[in-house]
């Protein structure tokens, strides 16, 4: 083999090798972006563990005093989870989120095109579990703002798309923007057929306040260690370093065989 040859084949393993590098360098960097992020979601969880703790057995005066008002369309235990999907989907994902949470937009973003896919193609049922621990953690009330609008959205049959376009606009975890009902108002702008006056007087009203409310009691009691919490047909499959959209893919179309 000529000496051109040799040089040939080992600039193109070199190349190879810088690719690989940089394919793995990327990978590394977005698991920090969601591992990060996560972390500061599970802090909001133990900050709000600690609230309960220290206030069990006292008046809950910060909480919403109204009735318990479950969305339309709610299902399971106290009709806490809001539904996407069509129920004879043979895989059910289940989601506890929070809308103020960095990690959660990070799950969001790189799940989202997949799990649309697979709803529409009716192959995943998809069912939103509604928290409010950054709230407890950083101060204010837009986590549970931003909930009951999303609630109020589903009342209107709206909810996948506002969902989307709250994580879209979701402020710095320490901005509380999300409390501004102006603001929520604002973003339904952005979803065909949601800016009603039905849907202001929801979110003005504060309609779902109290089942938000339940609705993290509820997680709080489930003993998950933060958001998101991603259940494949109660698999936790977001603590998997290995779980991928195109994995998720695939595990949802070989159940549907």
């Amino acid at each position: 083999m000529s000496e051109k040859n040799r040089d040939g084949k080992r600039t193109a393993r070199e190349k190879l090798a810088a690719q690989r590098e940089k394919q793995r360098s990327r990978d590394k960097r977005r698991r920090a972006l969601i591992v990060g992020a996560s972390v500061v979601c599970v802090l909001g969880l133990a900050a709000v563990i600690g609230v309960v703790a220290a206030n069990a057995g006292k008046d809950d005066g910060g909480e919403s005093a109204g009735p318990v008002v479950a969305p339309s369309g709610a299902l399971g235990k106290d009709s806490l989870a809001i539904p996407v999907g069509k129920e004879s989907a043979k895989s059910t994902l289940t989601i506890y989120e929070d809308f103020r949470c960095p990690a959660c937009k990070a799950f969001e973003l790189a799940y989202r095109d997949t799990i649309h896919e697979l709803t529409a193609a009716g192959q995943l049922k998809v069912e939103y579990h509604l928290a409010t621990i950054i709230d407890g953690n950083m101060g204010g009330s837009g986590s549970r703002k931003a909930a009951n609008a999303a609630a109020c959205a589903q009342d209107a049959g709206k909810f996948p798309a506002y969902h989307d376009v709250l994580y879209d606009n979701q402020p710095e975890e320490t901005d509380d923007a999300f409390a501004g009902n102006g603001k929520l108002i604002g973003l339904a702008g952005k979803v065909d057929g949601l800016d009603t006056p039905a849907f202001q007087k929801c979110v003005q009203d504060g309609t779902h306040d109290s089942w938000v409310e339940k609705s993290n009691k509820a997680f709080l009691a489930g003993g998950f260690s933060g958001t998101p919490t991603v259940l494949l047909d109660g698999r936790n499959i977001y603590k998997e370093d290995s779980m991928t959209p195109a994995k998720l893919k695939q595990l949802v179309q070989d159940a549907d065989k």
